[in-house]
């Protein structure tokens, strides 16, 4: 992949980063390997996404460059005054570089994933018009 590309896919992530998401991608939550289940290996739309993904000082549970989309997982830890403050704090960097968020909490992948999928699926299509 050529730098330019990787730079842009990244947003300059600095490698300590990158190795925090490489022990994320070993350690994934059952929300999130249920939902890479479903969305690895271009299953939705022949998007690729990636899981743990490197942006800028975040790292993001999934992302799709070509469309510029996060996707969230939010377990319980989410629910306090000051996770919920972090994390519209962070969607709102992440909305500054160009880049969607969506989020899902665990209780909706772990219990109708179905349609978590069909959500995702048409939020994509959207993306892509």
């Amino acid at each position: 992949m050529p730098i330019d590309n990787q730079v842009n896919m990244f947003f300059n992530a600095k490698p300590h980063i990158f190795e925090k998401a490489k022990d994320l991608r070993k350690n994934m939550t059952p929300a999130e390997l249920k939902l890479w289940k479903y969305i690895k290996n271009n299953q939705i739309l022949g998007l690729r996404f990636r899981r743990q993904h490197p942006i800028d000082i975040f790292i993001a549970d999934f992302y799709c460059h070509q469309i510029k989309l996060v996707i969230e997982l939010d377990g319980e830890v989410h629910n306090n005054n000051e996770n919920h403050e972090y994390d519209v704090n962070r969607t709102a960097e992440l909305e500054r570089l160009g880049i969607t968020v969506i989020r899902f909490n665990n209780h909706e992948i772990m219990d109708n994933i179905e349609k978590v999928v069909e959500q995702l699926k048409k939020i994509c299509e959207d993306l892509l018009r």
